[in-house]
């Protein structure tokens, strides 16, 4: 019974993977597309329905964003903002600033996606009304360089993960996740500084 049920669902994974990748990437971005790579070393993906489907779900999430600060955004900023110490006047000047330079901010948020900065940025991008077609875009320029260097990684990975002995395999993988974390910190902590 447990057999059948665990069999079926393996078949639906397998039958899905894609599909579930272009849901991941919608969802998760960068950790689906690191892990994307590592399954492509191992042979359970193949490249461009991989990259096809990251993609996709990469742009909808971005459209998503944009969506909820074109629709929603600014309503909520003018009514709550002054909780966060955010004036009509701060507005007006966040405004002025991302017209002016907004396809710079556009990129560099795109590219340091993993950090958790661009989810803000591409609301205000929509809250800000940026042309939805240069935001597409860019933003789609953008996923084909992001993208690929997520699943370059994540290819790396598997690649030393397929040279450690079996009984290392769990250790090194927890010790990977502790650096990342480490590193994601201390960036944090540096980041913090500037401000």
């Amino acid at each position: 019974m447990i057999a059948d049920v665990v069999a079926h669902f393996l078949v639906f994974i397998e039958s899905s993977k894609y599909i579930l990748l272009a849901f991941g990437s919608y969802v998760e971005g960068s950790g689906v597309m690191l892990t994307a790579g590592f399954f492509l070393h191992q042979g359970s993906l193949e490249f461009w329905p991989t990259f096809a489907a990251l993609c996709v779900g990469d742009i909808l999430s971005d459209l998503t964003l944009y969506a909820v600060g074109y629709f929603g955004a600014r309503p909520l900023v003018l009514r709550w903002g002054g909780f966060l110490n955010i004036t009509p006047e701060v507005i007006d000047k966040v405004e002025e600033r991302f017209h002016r330079y907004h396809t710079w901010i556009l990129v560099i948020s795109k590219l340091s996606m993993g950090f958790g900065f661009a989810y803000a940025t591409l609301i205000v991008a929509g809250m800000m009304r940026i042309s939805l077609a240069r935001y597409v875009v860019i933003n789609a320029l953008g996923a084909l360089v992001w993208i690929p260097l997520m699943m370059f990684v994540g290819y790396t990975f598997g690649d030393v993960y397929a040279h450690i002995p079996g009984q290392f395999k769990i250790v090194f993988a927890i010790a990977v996740i502790g650096v990342i974390i480490f590193l994601v910190r201390l960036l944090g902590r540096w980041l913090a500084t500037l401000r």
